[in-house]
């Protein structure tokens, strides 16, 4: 299947998870995932399917002032 993965397009195998495609990107901490704009706690990347089509956002926070 075909997901948009930080607008990036990304093919992974059928029945895939938020943890899989955090596999491919490997991001370092902190981090916050949305799937079709919606906010994926931590605890669900693994039982978080996704399907053909999905936009993965993986966002890191900004600080400043």
């Amino acid at each position: 299947m075909k997901i948009l993965l930080n607008q990036q397009s990304t093919d992974l195998p059928a029945q895939a998870s938020v943890q899989d495609a955090l596999a491919l990107l490997a991001p370092r901490p902190p981090f916050a995932v949305a799937v079709n704009t919606v906010f994926v706690p931590k605890a669900q990347y693994p039982s978080h399917l996704l399907q053909d089509g999905d936009r993965v956002e993986v966002i890191a926070p900004v600080t400043g002032g």
